[in-house]
């Protein structure tokens, strides 16, 4: 993997938005938005799809990872702007509707993420009371994420630090039961070889891939780092070491918490329960308070939920700069410099879904649009070698973003053995997309701005 030095595009820029974040933050960042609801919430399904073997899923699904973590590692090096993947669609193919299409893909999921991390959140508090209703916490919990969210990002940023230790914390106690076990005997390695499936061919491929496209939303969270490009200092020189290590730390981690949950836990246990990892704590050897862990497993869930809150929002700011969407969506706080209309839409598209929604069905919605969008995203990092830049970056090898566009395609088709209805849900969210395309192309045309819209774009790709 080498840096590039090509001609001729500028890349800093200024930003009417604060540079708050330094390597050690992005980094933390970066872990924190990967770890949390997916972990702590997916390791029973991922169990009740491919048995024993639940670690194997895991690593397909860290593979997966790696190879479009290196495409956007490219790309927000050339182009460090907080649209993200709209941007990079934009600029390797120049097609608006192909580009709000993307942009809205990644908004929808990073709302359905946080409202799947939201209804864990209100889920979990059952363990605490009964006496207010799960849709009610679910809502409460999304109005102070905004509140926080307009605060201030090193408010945001500070906050999801102490969060991610504290998950960190949680997913320590389990790798120390793992380890307790093992040294003491206990647990059940025969299990780590047990798959679901019978056979060794078709439904056991269908299995596996069933389980790493359900696993693979434990995954997400890293590619909503880049639209952090504006509030992070020296973005072309932190991204590449970020977002690898971020990678590497959280991908090593659910490894090894899949392969304590497996010894530990019979996979039909854990497939059962709303609280796998609680069941891993139960049976593990050592005394922990059942309680304390649901109490970190709240912080977890909260923090996958403010990021991807910080992420849509960020969004909006990005894509308004764009010009795909009104200019009104980067209106910024005066005062706190955040993305005030972002933050507001973005939060009411969350108490919509979290309304709505069930976990299982958000957490797999996130992780097909995403899988999408990742296929197009390593198309553009090849396309965009086209489009030389004035400063040093890192480049890919060529080989990683094909593997990665083939293996993304993969997951998100029905060879995955993905039910129904998250394919309807995702297409749902989509036709309301292509909805607000054509009511926005239109205004645009009453008012006469529409081809202007589009030169603002082209100008944006060159």
């Amino acid at each position: 993997m080498t840096t590039t030095s090509e001609e001729p595009e500028r890349t800093a820029g200024d930003t009417p938005l604060k540079r708050a974040i330094g390597p050690k933050l992005l980094v933390l960042f970066i872990i924190g938005d990967i770890l949390g609801t997916g972990i702590y919430a997916t390791t029973g399904k991922v169990a009740g799809k491919v048995g024993g073997a639940l670690w194997l899923p895991f690593v397909i699904g860290f593979v997966v990872a790696l190879l479009t973590a290196a495409s956007y590692v490219e790309l927000v090096g050339k182009y460090p702007k907080a649209a993200g993947a709209a941007l990079y669609t934009q600029k390797a193919f120049r097609v608006p509707f192909l580009t709000f299409i993307v942009a809205f893909m990644v908004m929808a999921s990073g709302l359905s993420s946080a409202s799947a991390a939201a209804r864990a959140f209100s889920g979990n508090m059952g363990e605490f009371t009964e006496a207010v209703p799960a849709a009610l916490i679910a809502i409460l919990f999304i109005l102070a994420l905004a509140a926080l969210n307009l605060r201030g990002v090193s408010e945001s940023v500070k906050t999801n630090v102490v969060l991610t230790l504290v998950e960190l914390s949680g997913l320590a106690v389990i790798l120390t039961i793992g380890a307790y076990a093992v040294l003491t005997g206990g647990g059940e390695p025969s299990r780590l070889g047990e798959f679901e499936a019978s056979g060794t061919g078709y439904a056991l491929i269908t299995s596996v891939l069933g389980a790493t496209a359900l696993g693979f939303f434990a995954f997400v969270g890293f590619e909503d780092s880049v639209n952090m490009a504006e509030e992070t200092k020296d973005p072309v020189r932190t991204f590449p070491r970020a977002i690898f290590i971020g990678v590497a730390v959280t991908g090593t981690i659910y490894v090894l918490v899949a392969l304590v949950s497996s010894l530990l836990v019979e996979h039909g246990a854990l497939a059962r329960s709303d609280t796998p990892l609680l069941e891993v704590v139960k049976v593990g050897g050592l005394e922990f308070p059942p309680k304390l862990f649901a109490l970190i497993t709240l912080f977890a869930v909260s923090n996958s939920a403010l990021i991807n809150i910080m992420m849509a929002s960020r969004l909006c700011y990005g894509m308004a700069n764009e010009r795909i969407l009104p200019r009104a969506m980067g209106r910024v706080l005066a005062k706190r410099r955040t993305p005030v209309t972002g933050i507001v839409f973005v939060s009411l598209i969350a108490i919509v879904l979290v309304s709505t929604g069930e976990i299982k069905t958000l957490s797999d919605t996130t992780a097909l649009l995403l899988l999408c969008v990742f296929a197009v995203v390593n198309v553009a990092v090849l396309v965009l070698r086209r489009d030389p830049v004035a400063h040093e970056h890192f480049r890919t090898p060529t080989a990683l973003p094909v593997l990665g566009a083939v293996t993304a395609l993969v997951l998100a088709s029905p060879l995955a053995d993905r039910e129904m209805k998250v394919y309807l849900t995702a297409g749902a969210l989509i036709a309301v997309g292509v909805g607000l395309w054509i009511v926005n192309r239109a205004v645009l045309q009453i008012r006469g701005e529409d081809r202007s819209q589009d030169r603002s774009q082209d100008r944006s790709h060159g």
